[in-house]
């Protein structure tokens, strides 16, 4: 896929300037450079590949034609956001991406200014751009606002909200969607090519205005109007959209230049009311094994560029993840009421394993965490057991829903919540730092976080055994440490946490994933002559009241650690502890958590470096707590 960079007319594009003026053939050269340029990168760097590979025509398109950054183009999610950046003046640092101190995975503000609103999470950008497109008009401006959105970020109801908003006000802004799932277009064509040229081209605004003016007189502007809808309605989809109030052009070929170059023109001179332009692209479109993959290459590794294997991940213990899922799957065995539930992730959280096991009890609701939360909360109050896998940062978009519709209700939702704290390469909009604290803080939520994956299985368990209100259960990203799965899991005692290493002067309570890390600190200060108890909490809700007082009394110094912001389980620990009095005796007590930042991506050891949540940190924290040791010893021990 490499072009020689003597023939490379990309080499010349530095920003969406050196597009302008370019002929046709021009323009499908530079298409192609970028797909080149696309591949090559992510096959160094990992990361979203298919999503950008089908928008490169459409992006060049849009850039070629639009003034941005004064036209302002948000993104939706921000997968399909790699040809974006390399047109706008990042691709010498697009073999950064997603690196330590490189470009963000995703559209971010303070990256560039051809980045007006930053996204990751989907389905924002029609309600960030008509917030654009009103800010434009109160100041009087005359820019444009275009907003591209995926057709699987249009399942969510935020979309349809943000459509109606602006319809109903007819604000002038473009939204394209970008249908690369075929699941609402028809056929394209020549016909479809041509209609959709036509319906957006002067001319037949004109004579559509034209004919109002002639049947409204005569009363039948209503009939006429409904004619002409229904007629482009049936022949391309578009029905829906203009019911909403846009203007709908469409389903055209996200790959024809021939085609989207004087579409896009068309829609630009339109001055009245929101368009929406429907593009239908193929996600991977250029890469064969991209093509070819089920998933289009969503996510990847580094690969080979020429056969398309990704780079395999050393053997080792298995995902938390793929453990969850199997303990399910073995609970549902036992148990025909549980069933699983995903917001458009069944690969992420496992549950296609459970879907194959049992396809009539998994469901997956699209986009829609909101939709997922109250489904599921329906679902248990008809005496099933859902258990609801969502990543903690998706969780947070259905944060009302636990509340009002499964924490006041006091109803049996099983919270699987998967990507518990740092992410790596996503950064910080993928991050899970805040379930602790928000799950936390509702009466009658029962909140645990897996220490390994043992404990994860025993709390599966437990979770199906809660019948009397909300439970959640936490746990990292990757692969677990190793241990033995235990064949016929116990439940664990409700509240009830437990000692995995005894010692004397300082104590490290442990709330979640980071229990080896404290391990690993224990032996650091043990080699100082530094005595360490290790206990693993299990439990922020209700917490454990007793192994929290025992450990106040018996040692000088101790520590809580968990893998969330501030305000999570440290917190609660020091409130318990003030009640007691505890803090009055002479307590040293430290809380390790996230720091108070959006940490940027980077490796994951080096991000928990920075959070000092590494074994190093936590037994520095310890010794400075303590007022004995020799952090420079700390040092070596870390080293070795």
């Amino acid at each position: 896929m490499t072009v020689p960079a003597k023939t490379r007319l990309l080499d010349s594009v530095n920003s969406p300037d050196d597009l302008k003026g370019r002929s046709r053939d021009d323009l499908k050269q530079i298409a192609d450079e970028v797909r080149a340029e696309v591949i090559e990168a992510v096959s160094v760097t990992g990361g979203h590949l298919g999503a950008g590979l089908g928008v490169v025509e459409l992006t060049v398109a849009i850039h070629s034609v639009f003034n941005t950054p004064d036209d302002k183009l948000i993104f939706d999610v921000g997968h399909q956001c790699y040809p974006h950046k390399i047109l706008t003046g990042r691709k010498d640092r697009i073999r950064t991406l997603r690196q330590g101190g490189g470009l963000s995975g995703f559209t971010k503000r303070a990256e560039s200014e051809y980045d007006p609103f930053g996204a990751a999470h989907a389905s924002t950008s029609i309600s960030a751009g008509l917030g654009f497109a009103k800010a434009r008009d109160l100041a009087e401006r005359d820019n444009k606002v275009v907003c591209v959105i995926g057709d699987g970020a249009m399942s969510a109801g935020m979309a349809y909200e943000a459509m109606n908003n602006a319809g109903s006000d007819a604000s002038r802004m473009l939204v394209i969607l970008n249908d690369n799932d075929m699941s609402i277009a028809p056929p394209v064509g020549a016909m479809s090519h041509y209609l959709s040229k036509l319906v957006s081209s002067r001319s037949y605004r004109g004579l559509r205005k034209f004919a109002k003016t002639i049947v409204k007189p005569i009363g039948l502007a209503n009939p006429a109007r409904k004619a002409e809808e229904y007629l482009r309605g049936f022949a391309m989809g578009g029905t829906m959209f203009e019911e909403l109030g846009f203007y709908y052009v469409g389903p055209i070929d996200g790959h024809d230049l021939d085609v989207l170059l004087p579409v896009l023109e068309n829609c630009k001179a339109m001055q009245t009311g929101p368009v929406l332009l429907h593009v239908v692209t193929q996600k991977g479109k250029g890469y064969e094994p991209a093509e070819n993959s089920a998933d289009k290459y969503h996510g990847v590794a580094k690969f080979n560029v020429v056969t398309g294997e990704q780079q395999k991940s050393k053997s080792g213990p298995p995902s938390y993840t793929k453990v969850f899922a199997q303990s399910l799957i073995e609970e549902a065995r036992k148990d025909d009421r549980i069933v699983g539930i995903t917001a458009a992730m069944p690969g992420g959280t496992g549950l296609d394993l459970f879907e194959k096991e049992f396809p009539d009890r998994m469901f997956d609701v699209g986009i829609a965490e909101q939709h997922a939360v109250t489904f599921a909360a329906g679902m248990a109050a008809d005496g099933m057991k859902p258990f609801a896998a969502i990543y903690s940062t998706f969780l947070q978009r259905g944060y009302d829903q636990v509340v009002h519709d499964v924490a006041i209700q006091n109803l049996p939702v099983r919270f699987a919540i998967d990507r518990a704290g740092l992410v790596g390469a996503d950064g910080p909009t993928h991050a899970g730092s805040f379930d602790i604290g928000f799950l936390g803080a509702l009466p009658g939520m029962v909140c645990m976080a897996a220490a390994d994956e043992t404990e994860l299985v025993r709390m599966v368990r437990t979770a199906v055994e809660i019948d009397d209100g909300p439970s959640a259960f936490r746990y990292p990203r990757g692969n677990g440490v190793g241990v033995e799965l235990p064949l016929n899991p116990q439940a664990l005692e409700i509240g009830k946490g437990r000692i995995v290493r005894e010692g004397t002067s300082i104590a490290i309570l442990s709330y979640g994933a980071r229990l080896q890390e404290a391990l690993k600190a224990a032996e650091m200060l043990a080699a100082q002559g530094l005595s360490c108890t290790v206990a693993d909490a299990r439990f922020a809700k209700p917490l454990d009241k007793e192994l929290i007082n025992r450990l106040a009394k018996e040692h000088e110094v101790l520590l809580t650690i968990e893998e969330g912001a501030r305000g999570g389980f440290g917190a609660f620990t020091l409130e318990h502890l003030a009640e007691t009095g505890a803090l009055d005796s002479g307590l040293k007590i430290r809380t390790l958590h996230l720091p108070d930042i959006f940490q940027d991506q980077d490796k994951p050891e080096l991000m928990y470096a920075e959070a000092g949540l590494d074994a190093r940190s936590i037994a520095a924290r310890a010794i400075e707590a303590l007022g004995r040791g020799n952090v420079q010893e700390l040092e070596r021990l870390a080293r070795a």
